[in-house]
């Protein structure tokens, strides 16, 4: 029996998206494919297979039809890379310019794979490129021609065993179409490349406090938060974390958010948007809170209380965070100090 084989499209939209116009854009691709796996802010992967006899169509020309009608519908532009699994089709893409497609048949995914440079493979990091680097490492072909043992003793069998995999193009991961989940999610394309560690540290500290007002709105609490960073090259990283006492306080969201932002050690890193979700939800009136005898803790959750009621009287932007403030540029692009009484 012959297996047939996968063609998995990899779309990267863009512009700035927000949440609405990423739920648009899913809901018109679902037309396309209904195996659709959500990529957020800027990304979808889809997987055409089963929807090339519908459409009588060759797979790059059913991702060109897919892309006019992003177009033609939203006007959102993009780019795509079209492959025989996930990790091709996502590598693909990156190498694809502004409107294009690249596609790798699954006869020259190795051709196309060996010279690339090894820092391309999905969730090969600083550390293990400079690791391989040392041994004179540097190409993908280089890393799929070691043996197993030699790349072990390298990097760590955990390590070793999925890189090999991917150096050789294998990735039987599925396209999972997302199920309806109790989750909440907030982003933030920003307006350019941001390296500042201080508006990164404001940009996340927004975003889990918008969370927190959309928990309590609807009477929720997270068990856990996850943290997706978006840069400039298209890549991303993504941290997780479960919370002692699934909450809906922003304080509490805000500090484990910031906590994974500081273990990613951006430093330098020219990031281009945030995600921040927060799931394993459930209802406010079923989570238990740890009692404090602090008195700091009683008030901030009083102030909070207050400024959600402001909120729903005065509107979303009427209470925020004094730390998630910008400050004024002059015209010289230096920021202007607010006036200080006395």
């Amino acid at each position: 029996m012959s297996i047939r084989q996968r063609h998995i499209a990899h779309l990267y939209l863009h512009g700035s998206l927000n949440e609405e116009q990423y739920g648009h854009v899913i809901e018109l691709v679902s037309g396309v494919t209904p195996h659709v796996q959500e990529l957020p802010p800027d990304a979808v992967q889809l997987d055409l297979t089963s929807a090339l006899r519908y459409f009588d169509l060759s797979p790059y020309d059913v991702v060109q039809l897919t892309m006019m009608r992003l177009k033609a519908h939203y006007g959102i532009d993009g780019s795509a890379g079209l492959a025989g699994n996930r990790m091709l089709a996502a590598m693909a893409a990156d190498a694809s310019a502004p409107g294009e497609t690249t596609w790798v048949p699954a006869e020259r995914a190795t051709e196309w794979l060996r010279p690339r440079p090894v820092t391309a493979l999905p969730g090969i990091g600083r550390a293990t490129a400079t690791t391989l680097g040392r041994y004179g490492l540097h190409s993908i072909g280089q890393v799929a021609d070691l043996s197993p043992a030699t790349l072990q003793r390298l990097l760590g069998a955990t390590t070793a065993r999925l890189l090999a995999e991917r150096a050789r193009g294998h990735d039987p991961r599925p396209v999972s179409p997302s199920e309806p989940a109790d989750r909440l999610t907030a982003d933030l394309v920003l307006e350019r490349d941001c390296l500042d560690p201080a508006e990164q540290h404001r940009s996340v500290l927004g975003l889990a406090d918008r969370i927190g007002q959309l928990l309590r709105g609807r009477r929720r609490v997270a068990g856990r938060v996850t943290l997706t960073v978006r840069y400039a090259d298209r890549s991303s990283s993504t941290r997780a974390r479960t919370l002692p006492e699934a909450t809906g306080h922003s304080p509490a969201l805000a500090a484990a958010a910031l906590g994974l932002l500081a273990s990613l050690g951006l430093q330098r890193a020219r990031v281009r948007a945030f995600t921040l979700r927060a799931d394993l939800l459930r209802p406010a009136a079923d989570a238990c809170h740890q009692l404090s005898l602090d008195p700091a803790d009683t008030r901030a959750r009083a102030a909070e209380a207050a400024a959600d009621r402001a909120r729903r009287r005065f509107g979303p932007d009427a209470v925020r965070p004094a730390a998630t403030a910008r400050l004024p540029r002059n015209s010289s692009g230096e920021w202007i100090s607010w006036p200080r009484a006395g």
